[in-house]
């Protein structure tokens, strides 16, 4: 058990600060007394969405075909579309198996899809198609996942921070690439981008007191 100097209290569990005032604890942790209720979804429910989701990439990618044609771009967008299907899906299976490491988790697969996407198109004679659709439009998928799992699995507030700094990140990546000439269609960086910051105000909106309270307790403001 530890104690606060500053309280004069025993603090029960593995508390590094008090839970009063903030000050560093001293002694050794023991185990928390209140049992670790885990947090309870739907996950039919949350697989129904991304399913739904999915169909509606799906049919967006054939109208999007039918734009650009058969040729050598028109194949680097299709790949793209099919690499932002499967990250999507990657993330919220993710979400429902191993909750805690969520935000990171995306992160880790968007540089490893992003990676393999480069690399992909730098064997093929490197055409642009990685960074100017498959990037964007991988970290645009990443983005939804991470909305439909706030809304579906009912987030603590220190994941919904957490999920809004990664939402952010997600979408300044495509933009920094506009912005250093790399990408040959500038309209997925973009929407890319926009989509990023509508979801960031749709998090922040809904949980505005919460996140502000948790950051103020965070931050010891």
């Amino acid at each position: 058990m530890t104690r606060c100097p500053a309280c004069r209290v025993e603090v029960e569990g593995a508390w590094s600060r008090c839970p009063l005032c903030g000050t560093p604890v001293s002694g050794t942790p023991g185990p928390s007394p209140l049992p670790a209720v885990p947090l309870r979804f739907s996950r039919r429910r949350l697989l129904r969405v991304v399913f739904l989701a999915s169909l509606a990439v799906i049919a967006a990618s054939f109208g999007v075909q039918l734009l650009l044609g058969a040729g050598q771009a028109g194949i680097g967008a299709l790949r793209s579309v099919w690499l932002g299907l499967v990250t999507m899906w990657l993330v919220v299976l993710m979400a429902v198996r191993k909750r805690r490491n969520v935000a990171k988790g995306a992160l880790y697969l968007v540089v490893v899809v992003g990676g393999a996407s480069v690399y992909w198109d730098y064997l093929t004679g490197y055409r642009g198609w990685a960074l100017t659709y498959a990037v964007p439009l991988v970290d645009a998928c990443s983005v939804v996942a991470l909305l439909i799992s706030v809304h579906v699995m009912r987030t603590e507030v220190g994941d919904h921070i957490l999920y809004s700094a990664v939402t952010v990140v997600l979408g300044l990546a495509p933009l920094v690439f506009l912005g250093l000439g790399w990408v040959g269609n500038p309209v997925p960086s973009t929407v890319c981008g926009a989509l990023s910051l509508a979801v960031l105000l749709v998090l922040q909106g809904e949980r505005r007191a919460d996140v502000r309270h948790e950051l103020a307790k965070r931050l010891n403001l």
